[in-house]
């Protein structure tokens, strides 16, 4: 059933030309979507791309997985669309292997996750005759990581296959810096009840406070620009 719903989803959107993110879950029940979406991938993105895996690169087996979808793809003649993040689980992640005695799937610290998130981003760029990019990120190194590499490489920043996000409410002046220079960049706008919007902004939220100093940069931004409009 949910198969033949995801097949139905991807199926209108392709009809509209617009785009579907399949969001990234827990690690053990990771696996079947990683499948159901490729072969949605394998179905959809030909020619174009419709369908977006995303990618916890807290997880350290996630750049291998990255590697091996592109081959995949290259093998099979599909889009590989690719949803950057850092994750969202790691506390869940990491006591529910202490608790069943199993290897954490979880990096070791948050710089191990910053060298792959940066890897995979770095990977994609070089690949871009067959991936399609998403960097999700507030990390302000991480958006201009992928800026400059897009430069180093005599590509366009409003490059067709690149596209940054960021959640509506956070991180406005790396959202608005990249429009200005005209990147492909949109504003996350989460949508449904309470009891699960609620807490996935939380989430968020201490995601974008981990970010050293990040955070009190950009409430003295805001702050700046609240005082700028009661001055005009």
């Amino acid at each position: 059933k949910m198969q033949q719903r995801l097949l139905r989803i991807c199926e209108d959107a392709s009809e509209k030309k617009v785009g579907v993110f399949i969001d990234a879950e827990q690690s053990w029940i990771q696996d079947p979507i990683d499948v159901m979406t490729i072969l949605m991938m394998e179905k959809f993105n030909r020619g174009r791309v419709v369908v977006y895996n995303t990618l916890q690169m807290y997880r350290h087996d996630r750049l291998q997985f990255l590697q091996d979808c592109y081959e995949a793809a290259v093998q099979r003649n599909f889009i590989l669309g690719t949803k950057l993040v850092r994750g969202a689980y790691m506390e869940k992640e990491r006591k529910r292997a202490e608790q069943m005695n199993y290897t954490s799937p979880i990096q070791p610290d948050k710089a191990s996750t910053d060298r792959d998130f940066n890897s995979a981003i770095q990977f994609c760029i070089d690949h871009l005759d067959r991936i399609a990019l998403e960097v999700a990120s507030h990390n302000e190194y991480s958006n201009l990581f992928t800026t400059q590499l897009l430069q180093q490489r005599g590509m366009p920043l409003n490059h067709p296959s690149v596209h940054f996000s960021q959640l509506y409410g956070m991180s406005d002046n790396i959202t608005f810096n990249l429009a200005k220079v005209g990147c492909h960049v949109s504003k996350y706008l989460p949508f449904g009840p309470i009891k699960d919007v609620v807490p996935y902004l939380m989430r968020r939220a201490q995601e974008n406070s981990s970010v050293k100093g990040q955070t009190g940069r950009e409430l003295a931004l805001i702050k700046k620009e609240n005082k700028r409009r009661r001055l005009a």
